[in-house]
């Protein structure tokens, strides 16, 4: 097969969640299919790292997208243009886009529809792009990949969707994560967190997140214990983020709260390992990798009730209600003074875990464009 690939989430020391999603998927399929050919098609210059085998070719196309209008001109234009030339080919995008005038087969990743619950958490013209788009791509894609089963019925619900066009590919945590000893540990805390006891959020901040519910919890819980633990919120400043900033200068326990902006992957790994609990609150996630990057380490999780958290967090977590500040408190009490309930919680992570997998991700993705590829 010839699979021409959406890569212009494949950028050097910048991976998240939809660039680490490729970056795991695409080098498995690449690596366990010598016989496909695959075009990874860039908005920019790309490292040579994400060429993953001699089967791989990387094209550039302008321009670089990354605003709505760019969008546009990049999927409906340059790819399109670039597609329709091709022979035979299979568009896989695995970054919740795929290009309407295209005509070849097209498999599309759609990671979540948060953006039809809460607009107000994302800007008007992306939001309307959104919008507009999603469903027409939807219905445009030969086959529809998403990363968990409460995506699937969201999509599905929303949009009529039939269930039998849309398979799951889980996420999963790479396997660099793993426990770190005492004196790792306590050497990353020495680094962050002048040797103090942490929670910990991974992400970047913005509304839809629900950071500034994390952080009214830790100030209840840091008011009503005599505790010295700090609170890490590891990620970038994303949108709609001033009153988050004015809420932590205001804070009793601003000096405890810590911003190290982007981490690099190890540095992640470090931090993740050497956490106290996992938090992790968002009104809306399409499954929340974090959470499995914790288990990993042997970090117990508290997450909120909402969409897929429940599903990836299984009996690994304390499940806490969205907006519930006083639960949260007694969840990271609870969390840091009983061994028992942390001895089960990490235990159902290792079941847990079980679960998810890249392999199965990449099984599952490849096995999406290959049913495209026998309905002809």
């Amino acid at each position: 097969m010839r699979i021409i690939v959406n890569a212009r989430f494949l950028i050097k020391d910048k991976l998240e969640g939809i660039g680490w999603f490729s970056h795991e998927v695409l080098r498995r399929m690449v690596n366990e299919h010598p016989e496909d050919e695959f075009i990874f098609l860039f908005d920019r210059p790309f490292d040579p790292s994400f060429i993953y085998g001699p089967n791989v070719k990387g094209v550039v196309l302008f321009p670089p997208a990354r605003h709505p209008f760019l969008w546009f001109a990049w999927f409906e234009i340059a790819v399109a243009n670039y597609l329709n030339k091709q022979k035979d080919a299979i568009f896989f995008s695995p970054d919740s886009y795929l290009s309407l005038r295209a005509k070849c087969k097209q498999v599309m990743v759609c990671h979540d529809i948060a953006f039809m619950h809460y607009p107000q958490y994302v800007p008007k013209l992306v939001n309307w792009y959104y919008r507009y788009f999603t469903p027409r791509f939807l219905n445009k894609a030969d086959r529809i990949i998403t990363v968990s089963d409460f995506v699937k019925k969201d999509i599905s619900q929303t949009y009529g969707t039939a269930l039998e066009r849309i398979d799951v590919a889980n996420n999963a945590a790479r396997d660099v994560f793993k426990p770190l000893d005492l004196d790792e540990k306590d050497a990353v805390k020495a680094r962050y967190t002048e040797g103090k006891p942490y929670f910990l959020y991974v992400g970047a901040i913005h509304p839809r997140k629900n950071v500034e519910t994390i952080v009214k919890g830790f100030e209840l819980f840091k008011a009503a214990n005599k505790t010295d633990h700090k609170l890490v919120l590891l990620g970038r400043l994303a949108w709609q983020t001033d009153e988050f900033e004015k809420m932590i200068s205001n804070s009793e326990y601003s000096d405890d709260i810590i911003l190290p902006g982007y981490a690099t992957s190890d540095e992640l790994v470090r931090i993740t390992a050497g956490a106290e609990a996992m938090l992790y609150m968002s009104k809306s996630e399409g499954f929340g990798i974090p959470l499995l990057e914790a288990l990993k380490c042997d970090v117990p999780l508290i997450v909120s009730d909402k969409t897929s958290l429940p599903e990836v967090a299984g009996d690994a977590a304390i499940i806490v209600p969205v907006t519930d500040i006083k639960l949260l408190a007694v969840a990271m009490k609870n969390i840091t003074e009983d061994e028992s309930l942390r001895a089960d919680l990490l235990a159902a992570g290792t079941t847990q875990l079980e679960k998810y997998t890249w392999e199965k991700a990449a099984s599952v993705c490849y096995a999406s464009i290959q049913k495209v590829t026998s309905s002809d």
